[in-house]
């Protein structure tokens, strides 16, 4: 059987640190140009360094995206970056654009390579293309069933690896290839300034009654006729593995670090669990769905895995976002009396009970018998977000625990 890496999106520093605590076997992310997220909070140089060096410390890799389609402006600017990645050493290049392809290996010969899905990377032939230019790994278009890609697995070679998406937000144009954004907003998803159009309110017009809007209501919170549900595979782990996938791959560069903890840990314990016995993975089932369904989502799919989505499984519906717990921080330290220091993210107050979510997969719910701010004076609430405070939790919680509480 073939190893099973699970990668996991970094936004920033402190998320890089939730994904290799909360279970990660990598993380992927973007430094400052060339990837396809700029409206991130992407990672300087010396950012990117001390995420290599903690991740390293605890045994896991760090890939950087530099897969931004590119134009002629952008070739000398990316020969720069890649001599400073020289330097820096990431475990690998995530690269879209074959000019970017070429440099990075003139630049860098011995980086480890990958392809991203906006490669549109559709086929074995595809794969056989890109393993003969060198690269090490292809990431699988979204649009690619299960089937197709066990055909895949097929005809390419032993040492050539597939990665895949498990989890997270689909796109609903063919392998991210959307001009919306460009077109309403001059931002080009392509160049990395996506504005995601697709999940803006849209009402229709008549070509004969300019000016006339009718919206189409299909929830309380108007229509997104673009927005499709998001991709979720955590009762079909054991037919992710068999397809000969190499790395299951979360989406999610934008997200917090409660995502990031929610979806690391749990795809992290049933893979786990699948690999040790196949009856423990179904015995815990209700347990994955119960805490994947804790982080911010909109409603789940199976994208194109078991082949195009019909009328029961149509992704291009209506679909808003399901909040079941809000994120509080996560623990920094503790002090000297045993209270956790965190920069407070949403809004909660003393004598409130929150859950306390360990890497190793527990769930501890403690009350909140004091606060404190920086300065030592105590509050009984916090209103208002990024303030730094000091909770008294009863000693529960440990540096890297994420606090959250249930939605109201």
């Amino acid at each position: 059987m073939r190893k099973t890496e699970l990668l996991i999106p970094a936004g920033s520093l402190d998320v890089l640190k939730t994904a290799v605590i909360y279970g990660a076997d990598a993380v992927y992310l973007g430094g400052e140009a060339f990837g396809l997220r700029a409206k991130a909070k992407n990672f300087t140089n010396e950012e990117i360094k001390e995420g290599i060096a903690f991740a390293h410390a605890h045994g896991v890799k760090v890939y950087i995206t530099a897969n931004i389609l590119a134009h002629n402006e952008d070739l000398s600017g990316v020969e720069a970056y890649f001599n400073e990645l020289k330097e820096i050493r990431p475990d690998a290049l995530i690269i879209s654009d074959p000019g970017v392809f070429a440099i990075a290996k003139r630049v860098i010969p011995d980086m480890e390579l990958h392809i991203s899905t906006q490669a549109n990377n559709t086929n074995y032939g595809t794969y056989l293309f890109w393993h003969e230019l060198g690269a090490k790994r292809v990431v699988s278009a979204r649009e690619l069933s299960l089937k197709e890609i066990r055909e895949i697995r097929d005809h390419i070679p032993e040492d050539m690896e597939i990665e895949s998406f498990i989890h997270g937000a689909m796109c609903i144009s063919y392998s991210g290839r959307c001009l919306l954004s460009n077109y309403f907003t001059g931002r080009d998803a392509n160049q990395g300034a996506c504005t995601h159009p697709c999940r803006w309110k849209y009402s229709v017009v008549e070509e004969t009654r300019p000016g006339e809007y009718m919206p189409v209501y299909e929830n309380e919170r108007g229509t997104f006729i673009f927005n499709s549900k998001d991709l979720c595979m955590i009762e079909h782990v054991p037919e992710m593995i068999e397809a000969g996938i190499d790395s299951f791959k979360i989406e999610g560069r934008m997200k917090t670090a409660l995502y990031v903890a929610t979806v690391a840990r749990t795809y992290r314990k049933a893979i786990n669990d699948y690999l040790e016995s196949p009856e423990k993975y179904r015995a815990n089932m209700e347990w994955y769905k119960e805490e994947i369904g804790k982080c911010t989502y909109r409603e789940f799919t199976t994208g194109f895995y078991f082949g195009k989505p019909d009328s029961d499984t149509q992704i291009y519906d209506n679909n808003t976002y399901v909040k079941n717990y809000v994120y509080l921080g996560t623990v920094e330290e503790k002090d000297a009396r045993g209270f956790a220091r965190i920069e407070q993210k949403n809004k909660f107050s003393v004598g409130e009970t929150i859950e306390i979510m360990k890497p190793d997969g527990r769930n501890i719910s403690v009350l909140v018998k004091a606060m404190y701010t920086e300065e030592g004076e105590p509050v009984d609430s916090a209103p208002h977000p990024k303030q730094v405070l000091y909770l008294n939790l009863g000693g529960e919680a440990e540096k890297y625990d994420i606090l959250r509480k249930k939605e109201e």
